[in-house]
């Protein structure tokens, strides 16, 4: 009971918008997510993995948010609104952590064993990041809206982009190259476009060409003829 306390106590310290403890146990969905992983974490371990796993999947059913059993979460672990939220089986996440919707810490595909991220304590996940692989993000890092975190964060470092790259550390902005550019797929099916027409106004002008040498070598044979 105590830890529930301090679970309700931490919604209280991190959404300004709880009113009373009644709201908080009937209305977040985070919380009821991590009290059931819990509880589904607790049943992986005794190796009644089918239980847990199915737990797992109840809750994600009622609240939107899937967390692996086999997960470690720390203390104080808060998810804002929480809808879409993915948290792989081997992720590791921090005490004092706190991830928003549409956040996933999942892996890359390529990988084997520990293949999940691993949040250091007092992470800030924002809305729609995607944080992949066996990386780690270092402690008091935050990692910005519909970003894409593929390598390691340094602690104290603030990630955006996609790729993510760290743009301030220890409270220092860190300059960025110059020609970093988000991906444009409409230009780049634009110049495919362009290219192949080229390509197209060749072939067709060599086929003229040979065309036309076709016509002179009739016109001359004509000529040869009536000579």
């Amino acid at each position: 009971m105590t830890r529930i306390r301090k679970d309700i106590r931490n919604v209280f310290n991190q959404d300004p918008s709880a009113r009373s403890r009644i709201e908080v146990i009937l209305t977040y969905p985070g919380l009821h997510a991590i009290w059931m992983h819990r509880v589904a974490h607790r049943l992986w371990k005794l190796n009644l993995k089918l239980l847990g796993r199915s737990i797992s999947q109840f809750s994600r059913f009622l609240t939107g948010i899937e967390i692996h059993p086999g997960a470690t979460i720390g203390r104080r672990f808060f998810i804002d609104h929480g809808m879409g939220v993915v948290i792989g089986e081997t992720a590791i996440i921090g005490d004092d952590v706190t991830i928003f919707q549409g956040v996933t810490l999942g892996g890359t595909g390529k990988e084997t064993g520990k293949r999940h991220p691993t949040l250091g304590n007092g992470v800030l996940v924002s809305a729609g990041a995607r944080v992949l692989g066996n990386i780690t993000v270092g402690d008091a890092s935050k990692i910005g809206a519909s970003s894409v975190v593929l390598k390691d964060v340094p602690a104290n470092a603030t990630v955006v982009g996609i790729p993510g790259r760290v743009v301030i550390q220890d409270g220092m902005k860190v300059e960025a190259p110059l020609d970093h550019r988000l991906p444009d797929p409409v230009s780049e099916c634009q110049e495919r476009i362009e290219i192949e027409i080229d390509e197209l106004k060749r072939e067709i002008e060599r086929i003229k060409g040979g065309l036309r040498n076709d016509t002179t070598l009739q016109q001359h044979d004509r000529k040869k003829g009536t000579i």
